[in-house]
């Protein structure tokens, strides 16, 4: 069968009627093996550098200069999106009555309510808002790297192979987001497993963590898609057979409408409230310039951005960043595609076509992560061609503390 990246071998799809056995379940259920514990010792580890590069970053560069005191311990960790996510919890999002009405009103509307309402859970026992996202990351990410480790070893099979991705994984340039009060660790935690189900052909499990992830981002939407192409790629491997088997998984194809359900849900609340069924839509186009343009529209748009000096050094060097990620991202689908590998070129073609059709590029970088057929083709790289793990840590490591200091200390969005 081809490959999704120069020696990565997915794992086969096989006929409905042989689903009783997963592809790849060497851990079965929650049963930590010797190599999960590895990766969860490796994620922990990098936790410890990040919180300890944190704790620097507060003292050496402060927002102000003069200053004679340290900011607060979790300071570095309130900045841009996790302070929405935080007025959303604490807040609702339409306090007071107020709302895009409002004059000033920073479109909170914009972001889905699964990490809202998970925060404000987890806050009734975590007092500090900003210590709860922290944990929920934590938690989210370890489940994360876990899954993406599993999923590795599922495609890859040299020794090693699911802990050389997790660690190209978190020592990618962005790795910051993941724990951060962000919706990315939290997202991932959902996705992953979900297409690890989907690989075991348990299509309901998929289906269900998919839909909590439909409720934490829109990107839920594009696995969805991707997992409904592997659930009809499954059936039709095998050859029409009309078995009890799969008729069965036939008939578990209802189960790919329920992650619709999330947004669904959400645009009809917000209706309720501003008469607007895609409300969340159009505040992302008034806060973030995510109106509708065409992809050679809004790469010629960022280029200026990024090298026509019509902005400072620091936005532009963040637009440069943005067209890095998407020349990365389109590499990614011409290889999947060569490849065959279907449902993961859908899963991020349709993560490109979204973050790639507005005035300019916005948070592709932070995509990257969502990425897993990056990572674990970056590893397959990388455990084939011992020099590439070699140049990849060496140009990650300044680039992934730089963005770190970048978003600890403030200055993310230039």
């Amino acid at each position: 069968m081809s490959t999704l990246t120069p020696g990565l071998r997915p794992p086969p799809v096989r006929p409905a009627a042989t689903t009783a056995a997963a592809p790849e379940p060497r851990a079965a259920g929650f049963r930590l093996t010797p190599a999960d514990r590895g990766v969860l010792w490796l994620y922990l580890l990098t936790r410890i550098s990040l919180w300890i590069t944190a704790h620097f970053a507060r003292w050496l560069f402060p927002a102000q200069s003069g200053v004679r005191e340290a900011a607060p311990v979790l300071a570095p960790f309130q900045h841009w999106d996790a302070n929405h996510y935080l007025h959303i919890a604490r807040d609702g999002y339409f306090p007071a009555g107020a709302g895009p009405w409002t004059s000033g009103w920073d479109n909170r509307e914009a972001f889905f309510p699964g990490y809202p309402l998970l925060l404000r859970a987890v806050h009734t026992v975590v007092p500090d808002w900003t210590a709860a996202g922290l944990l929920i990351s934590f938690v989210a990410g370890a489940v994360a790297v876990l899954a993406l480790a599993r999923i590795a070893r599922a495609y890859l099979p040299e020794e090693g192979a699911g802990y050389r991705t997790v660690v190209l994984f978190l020592l990618s340039p962005c790795a910051v987001f993941l724990a951060a009060g962000y919706t990315e660790a939290l997202f991932l935690a959902f996705a992953l497993p979900a297409w690890l189900a989907a690989m075991r052909h348990r299509w309901a499990l998929a289906a269900v963590l998919t839909m909590l992830g439909t409720a934490v981002r829109v990107s839920g939407l594009f696995l969805a898609a991707a997992i409904g192409l592997l659930f009809l790629l499954s059936v039709c491997a095998g050859g029409g057979r009309r078995s009890w088997r799969t008729w069965r998984t036939w008939a578990s194809a209802g189960w790919t409408l329920l992650p619709a359900l999330p947004p669904v849900a959400y645009s009809w609340y917000l209706h309720a409230h501003t008469g607007d069924w895609m409300a969340w839509k159009h505040a992302q186009e008034r806060g973030w310039y995510r109106t509708f343009h065409t992809p050679w529209e809004a790469w010629a748009n960022t280029w200026t951005g990024a090298f026509g000096g019509t902005q400072s050094t620091g936005y532009a060097f963040m637009f440069q960043a943005e067209l890095a990620a998407m020349v990365v991202g389109l590499a990614l689908v011409v290889v999947l595609v060569r490849r065959r590998g279907w449902p993961e070129a859908v899963y991020v073609a349709l993560s490109l076509w979204a973050l790639g059709t507005s005035y300019w590029y916005t948070s592709v970088p932070r995509a990257t992560l969502l990425w897993w057929p990056l990572w674990i083709g970056l590893a397959a790289l990388s455990l084939r061609r011992p020099w590439f793990r070699t140049a990849y840590l060496c140009v990650a490591a300044p680039v992934t503390t730089l963005v770190a200091l970048t978003f600890l200390t403030g200055r993310w969005a230039g």
